[in-house]
């Protein structure tokens, strides 16, 4: 049975029992405590929490997701992978114990023709939490199990929390058994090799007040409602059903391994090492792909440095299995193949998707060269050392700075007959994870910062209503305030508060949006002056305000008065960010899709997806694109319909934002159309004018422009007309000759500046002879030690040289000349061959030299440069290499 198939029917199943089909959430759900979405509840976590209140009383899902605690571990064992689906069935306050049970076997071991799963019931064990007598005896009544097939097990196993206080219960826990070919008889305690789990059910009963490790809480009482919340992971239904060892052989994964035998000769099951090279390779490229389908982009952070190293890891394991070729252009379309039965949308987003993997494989092949030459320093750093060996922070600098994944480090000190310690590599790697451990856990408080929101949300009744699309003015009713750490009655003059209206014309940040401000008056004359409006749970609009006059109170009537100016030069702004963001995707191709802006008063801010920079003639086409259409006077109008019918009529989603069935749709004439929850301009002519201020990036794959809109765009170009009137005064030229002039100016300047390098360059050198001339005498030795004040390193090497060269060659020499530039010195030494056999060494003298200067050097043992941050220390360098040359070569 096939993975699309099985997810298929589990949606089928629950949704023949009243559950509402719930597509996938983005993997970049916006969660403070999550880098992506690692778990099937997790959509619904706000229902669960309390924080909002469920549209619907029972749910279905396949969550897509990723879990990244441990991608070096990925390919050793046979279940775990980084994305993965895992199909879900919910419940609030609706059924519970029983209806979970009776759900999961009726689907378990229904009969494939009728749209079951097939297992076996005679395979099928399942655990229960040690006290939970309930479940036992409904597994017992309802699947007819025998008690020596449910297993109870402590709380590390079969209870749930989400390591913070709040909804918490025991779960049951459904295994095959493999056969005695895959381990002991016993059950699962025995061995969870041959019997393996496939589905959690999770009783959420509990509201837990502290929790302090995973079997270690404290339980306040039950929950208001009781829910469900179940977790079968599909790739692991898949590689049983299928007949498989591992999740690896799955119908979706396993092509990519076939593909990369083929490419590489060497065959999957000949080599185990060779094997988790191939499981690495598929997971990572199709966790890649689903990474940037939902808008990663390749980066040095967070989200952005994960999808990174899955794609370097991915081609370092081609390469270690032979392919020195571009990989990912012969890999990626495999995956996209398997998976699109599951997910249309690669496909429609192909040329996104393969655009930025493609330019990130070709990134790093550069790195690697990059990468290389650090690796070489490295190693001459260690051949010089007692142990002969890269140290632990060389290795995990490589692997931190330069992407240098631990095996290559390893696989090239090997090739050059040095050893890596690993262990000192590992701990610093370890300590780098319980830093972003400790992050994430501290990041975890931010679930309580909304309790005081929910209670007063669940005190309306209903949602706040906002007005703000059709007036800038409104009446309404004071029912909430917050203040300090909870909720007020009443504040008074000078107070700074969160305010709570039943109606509203403020628009909340949000959808790159600033929030309005203004003025909210009160029947008894108190005034408040509106700093900004958050929405920090859905439903709930709060305005951040201070209170400038009088006192406020619970319950009095308000007048809500938006700043019209602010509002009207942001709305022109938004409109304009759609107008930018369609012409760009017409100028450069539909990979260059929004991935975040900043509408604000007059100005925004667009990013957007690119493999390089855009030419200074596409930014002008764009922009004169769109002040075409700004001519045009287009209508811009919102139409609200199902998220179906917008993608119907062409209309455009961004990655990770979150849409409800109903969605907004904004259109500029019938040009640009996109979905989104802000406010604009009715006509595109109110725009006045774009002007594009410039590109440039921001990260690898992601460009930013920064732009002006109406009145802002006028006075810069005034400013421009200005400048550019100066300009011609000055130079004696027409507006249009300003540009050759000016390069004509700058090419002379350029001229001039190498003429006087040359000088320079030859006045230095000139002292050459006089320097050589002028050699003492160590024991034998011709030594010069040479202070070259403002010399940089550059010219210093190439004086060192120079003065070295004039030796004959039965002469032995040591030369070094320290320069400085702004307190900061550069030291070279050169050593000719007849100094080299008296024992004398470049390398081992600039190490001496740059550790008196404050810093570091090395080197070959003929020439040898390093430098440091104290430059007065310059004579006291030359000084002790002038000792130990002399010390060297007598033996002293």
């Amino acid at each position: 049975m096939e993975t699309a198939e099985i997810r298929r029917r589990f949606i089928a199943h629950f949704e023949g029992r009243g559950h509402t089909h719930v597509p996938s959430a983005s993997l970049l759900l916006d969660d403070p405590n999550l880098l992506f979405v690692n778990a099937g509840m997790v959509p619904f976590k706000p229902y669960f929490l309390g924080q909002e209140t469920p549209p619907y009383p029972r749910a279905v899902s396949v969550q897509k997701c990723v879990r990244t605690l441990d991608i070096e571990e990925v390919g050793k064992t046979t279940r775990h992978g980084t994305f993965f689906q895992m199909n879900g069935n919910f419940s609030f306050g609706d059924y519970f114990k029983d209806g979970a049970i009776e759900n999961a076997w009726r689907l378990v071991t229904g009969s494939v023709d009728e749209g079951g799963l097939g297992f076996a019931p005679d395979r099928i064990w399942v655990t229960v939490e040690h006290h939970d007598d309930e479940s036992a005896q409904l597994w017992k009544r309802i699947a007819g199990l025998p008690e020596e097939r449910i297993q109870r097990r402590g709380l590390k196993d079969n209870y749930w929390h989400m390591g913070v206080p709040g909804p918490g219960g025991p779960c049951s826990e459904i295994y095959v058994d493999r056969g005695p070919e895959y381990g002991p008889d016993g059950g699962p305690e025995a061995d969870e090799d041959r019997f393996l789990e496939i589905w959690n059910l999770v009783f959420m009963q509990s509201k837990l007040s502290e929790v302090r490790a995973k079997d270690d809480f404290d339980i306040e009482g039950d929950l208001p409602a009781k829910n469900i919340d179940t977790g079968m992971g599909l790739e692991r239904v898949a590689y049983l059903l299928q007949g498989k060892q591992n999740m690896y052989e799955i119908d979706e994964i396993f092509p990519v391994i076939e593909k990369a035998s083929e490419l590489s000769g060497r065959r999957y099951g000949a080599d185990h090492d060779d094997d988790v090279r191939f499981r690495v390779v598929a997971d990572h490229v199709r966790s890649a792909m689903m990474l940037i389908g939902d808008g990663v982009t390749p980066g040095n952070e967070a989200r952005g440095y994960v999808l990174r190293r899955l794609l370097r890891r991915a081609v370092r394991s081609m390469r270690l299995l032979g392919v020195e070729d571009r990989v990912l252009p012969e890999l990626m379309p495999v995956s996209r193949d398997r998976m699109k039965a599951s997910y249309p949308e690669l496909e429609l987003q192909w040329e996104r998707i393969s655009t930025v993997a493609y330019a990130e494989e070709d990134a790093f092949r550069s790195t690697l060269k990059a990468g290389t030459q650090i690796f070489d320093v490295a190693v001459g750093e260690a051949r010089n050392s007692a142990t002969a060996s890269l140290t632990g922070e060389q290795a995990f600098r490589l692997h931190d700075t330069y992407g240098f994944p631990i095996d290559l480090t390893l696989e090239m000190a090997s090739e050059q007959g040095l050893a890596v310690d690993e262990e000192g590599f590992r701990r610093l790697m370890a300590q780098q994870r319980e830093r972003a451990k400790a992050d994430a856990k501290a990041k975890k408080a931010k679930h309580g910062d909304t309790h005081h929101y929910r209670a007063l949300a669940d005190s309306l009744g209903s949602a706040v209503q906002f007005t703000g699309y059709d007036e800038v003015v409104s009446e309404g009713t004071v029912r909430g305030i917050l203040a300090g750490d909870g909720t007020a009655q009443a504040a008074h003059e000078g107070d700074e508060i969160e305010l709570v209206l039943d109606r509203t014309p403020f628009y909340a940040e949000g959808g790159g949006q600033l929030a309005d401000q203004g003025l909210i008056q009160l029947g008894n004359g108190a005034r408040l002056q509106v700093l900004d409006v958050q929405s920090p749970i859905s439903g709930l609009i709060v305005h951040q305000a201070k209170v400038v006059a009088g006192e406020v109170t619970v319950g009095e009537q308000a007048q809500a008065l938006v700043d019209v100016e602010r509002r009207l030069s942001i709305s022109r702004a938004h409109t304009a960010t759609h107008m930018v963001h369609k012409a760009f995707r017409e100028a450069l191709g539909d990979t260059a899709t929004q991935a975040g802006s900043e509408n604000a008063p007059g100005r925004f801010r667009f990013d957007f997806s690119a493999t390089g920079a855009v030419p200074p003639s596409v930014l002008a086409d764009v922009e004169a694109r769109v002040n075409d259409l700004v001519l045009a006077d287009l209508p811009v109008h919102a139409e609200i319909m199902s998220q179906a019918e917008a993608v119907r009529s062409g209309a455009m989603a961004l990655f990770g934002e979150k849409y409800g069935d109903q969605v907004r749709v904004i259109s500029v004439g019938d040009w640009a159309r996109e979905l989104c929850g802000g406010t604009h301009t009715p006509r595109s002519a109110n725009l006045g004018v774009v002007k594009l201020l410039g590109e440039s990036s921001i990260g690898s794959g992601v460009r930013r422009v920064e732009a002006l809109v109406g009145s802002d765009a006028y006075r810069f170009l005034a400013r421009e007309h200005v400048l550019v009137a100066q300009l011609s005064e000055a130079l004696k030229a027409r507006p249009e000759e300003l540009p050759e002039r000016v390069a004509d100016l700058v090419d002379r300047l350029r001229s001039a500046e190498k003429e006087i390098e040359r000088v320079r360059v030859a006045q230095l050198l000139a002292a050459a002879g006089e320097l050589a001339a002028a050699a003492e005498d160590l024991g034998g030795v011709s030594f010069v030690g040479h202070r070259a004040d403002g010399a940089d390193a550059g010219d210093v090497r190439k004086l060192t040289l120079d003065v070295r060269g004039r030796f004959p060659s039965d002469r032995a020499a040591v030369v070094a000349v320290v320069g400085s530039v702004d307190g900061r010195a550069s030291v070279v030494v050169a050593v000719n061959d007849a100094a080299r056999a008296q024992g004398l060494s470049a390398n081992a003298l600039v190490r001496a030299a740059a550790e008196t200067l404050g810093g570091r050097g090395g080197g070959k043992d003929d020439v040898a440069q390093g430098g440091g941050a104290d430059a007065a220390k310059a004579d006291e360098a030359l000084n002790r290499l002038r000792t130990q040359v002399h010390d060297t070569v007598t033996g002293s």
